[in-house]
């Protein structure tokens, strides 16, 4: 009979992180252990290959339920639910309406309006809401914003409920001035605290430094910054800090790197509990963090733009298992044209299978407990803490700003992404790895939308970008020429490195939209040179192997000397020589792509 009382894993001996990190070790054999298994990330954090239970046994937030300060683990203690909403112009009202009404129809429970006339009236206001729930719909006021008028005409809807998005701060961020001066432009803030009633009163807009590449940290650290800005404004005018953080509405952009955007959205709860602590608030409620996510922008790519629609399932997914309350999915399309039924359908309808078939609205903090992403939550706040800090010192975000510490940070990791990109090292699927041959969409294609920036600056705006536009600019060159670059594999030797030199050859050349001319491999040098010829190519790739180059590449060239000649590789001993017989391009793995593509545009003469 089988002792019941006999634990399971009593034949598996307990193992030391000490025995495990001995026979890494060993498994390694003399290779660094740093540089092969530690994940040094942009955020400062160096990730560990492994997290074991003793890892997480000195954080204290582990040991907190949700609703409990720090509120690492949620401000909802009974299901995880929250608000899908979706983006509407309104240009004019009674289409945005329907509009409005369409989408709650079929699945939204938010609507943000983005205003385009600061002139809103009453009746306006009555035909955008008309038959709206407002019981149980958010809704968000954006855009042009006149906020006396709009506070005092929502004063006549009950039961609104949602927020005014008015962000004194993050205009000056994203233009380089404010809309009026610096005194006006806080008074209206302060104007909206006192009179919007249920709605939120104002926003924290950290997602402007995520769109401008900002790291995890760096997003994090600066809208805090910019959230204590406001609450040092507004506490000597009088607020309360109870006043001022339970109107707040901190938006936060989510990326597609999954686990640190679940603990950035996880991180962001737990400095605000602390930084509103060192303010003693008399309420409770003010230590939590009202959170709304958009998926990212930055990432979002004009080529191949149904990978968008995998890119914000991931993404959603990454907000909603960190807790956010609202959450709004943007178009796969936004990048290149304004979205249409079809995108907005399926950027909602990502959101309801969540709900709906994943059951992902039941659980709260299913993260919690897991070791990687409680110790990537504390790294992420411990990293953003000290930029936090650092701001302060220099007496907060407006003078930060000011003095162009937070647009040169940026500059600076988005320099660090540019050159990732550019290097392969961070993929963009679609733009500089696997891309589309086929693909066209110089037709369609609009230039990123810029925020007017006022002739007046105080300071300069950062800039918000996406970060495959480099290679896209390349790319869209490409279909606009007269012609379209041919490039030729010239196939020969060893099947296998032939083989593997001819696929990343294409894939290199296909991220500059160039037209690719493979071949299985030729049994002779001439055979080859004869079907380089017939194929009128402007470039030719020769790919073979490091051994065999000595030999064919100084016939090759002594043949089509008047072709663009690339060898793929980089047989380091004998460059010097293939440069001799004028073949000067050599194309690898360590190939700076976005760089080399722009000067073989330059010499074909594409611009």
């Amino acid at each position: 009979m089988t002792d019941k009382s006999k634990s399971l894993f009593t034949d598996f001996p307990d193992i030391s992180t000490q025995e495990w990190e001995e026979l890494i070790v060993k498994d390694l054999k003399g290779a660094d252990y740093d540089k092969k298994l530690v994940w040094k990330t942009l955020e400062g954090i160096n990730v560990k290959p492994y997290y074991r239970a003793e890892h997480i046994s000195n954080i204290e937030f582990t040991k907190s339920f949700p609703t409990d300060f720090p509120y690492v683990r949620g401000n909802k203690k009974c299901d995880n639910e929250w608000k899908i909403c979706e983006d509407i112009y309104v240009v004019d009202y009674n289409q945005a309406n329907q509009k409005a009404l369409n989408a709650l129809d079929k699945g939204a429970s938010g609507i943000n309006f983005i205003l385009t006339d600061k002139n809103v009236t009453k009746e306006n206001l009555s035909t955008l809401l008309n038959n709206i729930c407002l019981i149980e719909t958010n809704i968000d006021f954006s855009g042009a914003i006149s906020i006396q008028n709009l506070c005092k005409d929502l004063q006549h809807f009950d039961f609104l409920s949602g927020a005014i998005n008015l962000d004194s701060l993050g205009i000056l961020t994203i233009k380089g001035n404010f809309c009026k001066d610096e005194k006006a432009a806080f008074d209206d803030v302060e104007y909206s605290i006192k009179n919007s009633g249920k709605l939120k009163a104002f926003a924290v807009n950290a997602v402007n430094f995520h769109n401008a590449g900002a790291s995890a940290t760096q997003e994090l650290a600066f809208g805090l910054s910019m959230a204590v800005e406001y609450l040092n404004k507004l506490t000597d005018k009088g607020l309360s800090v109870d006043d001022i953080s339970s109107k707040m509405k901190f938006v936060v952009g989510i990326g597609s790197n999954y686990f640190m955007e679940i603990a950035k959205v996880r991180a962001a709860r737990l400095l605000w509990a602390k930084i509103i602590e060192a303010y003693n608030p008399k309420n409770s409620i003010s230590n939590q963090l009202y959170i709304h996510a958009i998926t990212s922008e930055w990432n979002k790519t004009s080529y191949d733009p149904y990978v968008n629609m995998l890119r914000t399932t991931t993404e959603s997914m990454s907000a909603v298992i960190g807790g956010v309350e609202i959450l709004t999915v943007t178009p796969f399309d936004i990048t290149f044209q304004e979205s249409d039924t079809f995108s907005e359908r399926i950027a909602r309808n990502t959101q309801i299978i969540l709900k709906e078939e994943s059951n992902m609205n039941k659980i709260i903090d299913p993260s919690a407990g897991s070791y990687y992403i409680e110790n990537l939550t504390q790294a992420i706040a411990n990293e953003a803490l000290k930029l936090f800090v650092e701001i302060e010192d220099k007496g907060g975000y407006l003078q930060a700003f000011k003095d162009g510490f937070i647009q040169l940070s940026i500059k600076e990791m988005a320099q660090k992404r540019d050159m990732n990109i550019a290097m392969r090292s961070e993929i963009i699927l679609g733009t500089n790895q696997y891309p589309n041959p086929l693909e066209k969409i110089s037709n369609t294609v609009t230039k990123t939308k810029k925020p007017n920036v006022p002739e007046s600056l105080i300071a300069e705006p950062i800039r918000i970008y996406r970060g495959a536009e480099a290679f896209e600019k390349i790319r869209l060159q490409t279909e606009r020429a007269a012609k379209t670059p041919r490039v030729f594999m010239f196939t020969f030797g060893n099947l296998a490195m032939r083989k593997a030199r001819a696929m990343f050859s294409s894939n290199f050349f296909g991220c500059a939209g160039y037209e690719i001319i493979d071949n299985l491999g030729f049994k002779t040098i001439e055979e080859g040179i004869k079907a380089a010829k017939e194929s009128q190519a402007e470039i030719i790739v020769i790919c073979s192997s490091d051994e065999e180059y000595p030999e064919i590449v100084p016939q090759i060239a002594e043949v089509l000397h008047t072709k663009i000649l690339v060898v793929a590789g980089y047989p380091k001993e004998h460059i010097e020589n293939f440069k001799k017989t004028g073949v000067t391009n050599f194309i690898h793995l360590k190939s700076n792509l976005l760089e080399t593509l722009q000067d073989f545009n330059q010499i074909i003469g594409i611009t």
